[in-house]
């Protein structure tokens, strides 16, 4: 591979392998400006795209040129899915397609780059294809906020600007457009299945779950039962998935079963918010009227997208075996959640039971207090290590009500995790990186008015000082 590529871009082909029943051939739309916003300098260099001038990335990000070595022709995915419960096939691809696919030159696990924004395909379903410029902001915003706090995440890999004015409902029009590419573990979903199980195709329902196993879960390749040994991995990485949202008070907004991925990514970030408190009634998407994915609903909201993925896969495995692992998700959920919040706390864990009371104890005192969402993590990172810090910090006064006294008393006996550093800039200042609604529309107001960009910089660098941090002990998938 002669340069611009380094010696560690590793191109692959292998959903092309799946077939034509599974995807449709696409271009790209002709974009009347290409200019190159956001280039995500942390992950290029596992995937060998870091030695790439802003001209050369233009053209694969931009233009989208084949990648050399990956697929020839985008591929728009066909699927279906449950949308608020309600079924329907009449799904998949578009406004996006899945571009290239790339080896991690890290894990050596296979990396999609997917599309959001890229222009029309067979199933835009009368929409234009296009992303708000506005929108892609968000989708950066969300992803390393999220990545920083330890969530299993696709990673925003590039923005770039094209110079059409979109017509938005839900933002002052004409707006501004772009096209963004993201990179993800897999951009196969639950709706890939239900539409295979819906046309009553289980010959291809078998050929995609062994393409999955082959391609993203290798160590399953042995499995006597293949169809329920994905079910269990899956249904494990979206337990856990689900439990880090929780333990970092994020709310996606729409989960639905074409929105979850099968290596439990979480992914395409339209209206999602950070909690500004413990509030399990609070919501994301403003048409979300009955409340269906709040904040507290979420983890019943996978545990049902769960089943929806066991129905797929009854017919290639027992009743008994998909129940079995279907009726475990709950436990492994709250196993995961107990883990999360020690991560996010920087805490060694003592017993499952220790760690159980300190999560239950200190969701209560949040949800008592009403102190905003991320403070206690901040302050209290490491435990006794942070206490003087959060004692006399801005937040004081709430760890002086008599309500934290149980909450104290679990934290301090908890030693800090291996690694914890609070000599770490993000902690210099007392102020923690808080991704709320305000901050994104503080964010995105100086681009619309001034194009100045400066303030999405200037959280982009607070969000790598938090990653910095708090990731020293618990490393995630990236």
């Amino acid at each position: 591979m002669q340069m611009p590529f380094s010696d560690r871009y590793i191109p692959l082909t292998h959903h092309s392998r799946l077939g034509d029943e599974f995807y449709d051939a696409v271009r790209a739309a002709t974009f009347p400006a290409h200019i190159l916003r956001y280039r995500n300098d942390d992950v290029s260099p596992r995937i060998g795209l870091d030695t790439l001038g802003d001209a050369e990335w233009v053209r694969h990000f931009g233009y989208f040129d084949p990648l050399p070595g990956s697929l020839p022709q985008p591929l728009a995915l066909r699927y279906h899915g449950h949308q608020f419960r309600a079924y329907n096939p009449d799904l998949g691809d578009g406004r996006g397609f899945l571009f290239a696919q790339l080896e991690d030159s890290v894990d050596r696990r296979v990396l999609d780059i997917g599309t959001k924004g890229s222009g029309t395909t067979p199933w835009s379903r009368g929409g234009d294809g296009r992303l708000t410029l506005k929108g892609g902001v968000r989708e950066i915003l969300a992803s390393e906020r999220l990545d920083a706090a330890g969530v299993r995440t696709s990673r925003t890999l590039s923005v770039v600007e094209t110079g059409e004015n979109l017509h938005r409902g839900d933002e002052p029009s004409p707006t501004r457009s772009c096209v963004l590419a993201r990179l993800s573990h897999s951009h196969i979903r639950i709706g890939t299945f239900q539409r295979l199980v819906a046309h009553e195709d289980r010959a291809s329902l078998t050929r995609l779950v062994e393409y999955v196993i082959e391609t993203y879960y290798p160590d399953l390749a042995s499995a006597t039962d293949p169809a329920a040994a994905l079910y269990d991995a899956a249904t494990t990485r979206i337990a856990e998935m689900t439990a880090q949202w929780m333990a970092a008070g994020f709310v996606h907004g729409v989960l639905n079963t074409d929105n979850i991925n099968i290596t439990g990514e979480s992914f395409d970030y339209g209206p999602w918010r950070f909690a500004p408190t413990f509030n399990p009634t609070f919501t994301a998407a403003y048409f979300d009227h009955s409340g269906l994915y709040a904040y507290g609903r979420q983890p019943e909201a996978m545990m049902w997208n769960v089943a929806r993925l066991g129905e797929c896969l009854l017919s290639l495995s027992t009743l008994e075996n998909i129940q079995s692992i279907f009726d475990d998700f709950w436990e492994r959920y709250e196993r995961f959640l107990d883990i999360s919040v020690l991560n996010r706390l920087g805490l060694k864990e003592i017993s499952r039971k220790s760690s159980t009371s300190l999560r239950e104890c200190l969701f209560s005192f949040m949800d008592e207090s009403q102190i905003g969402f991320e403070f206690p993590f901040f302050d209290w990172y490491g435990g006794e290590q942070s206490q003087k810090r959060a004692v006399t910090g801005p937040r004081g006064d709430f760890y002086a009500q008599d309500s934290f006294s149980p909450l104290h008393d679990r934290i301090m006996r908890h030693e800090p995790a291996p690694g914890v550093d609070l000599s770490q800039p993000y902690f210099h200042n007392g102020i923690a990186c808080v991704m709320s609604v305000e901050t994104v529309e503080a964010i995105w107001q100086p681009i619309a008015t001034a194009d100045d960009w400066s303030r999405l910089h200037d959280a982009l660098r607070q969000v790598a000082s938090m990653k910095a941090a708090v990731q020293t002990h618990a490393p995630g998938d990236g």
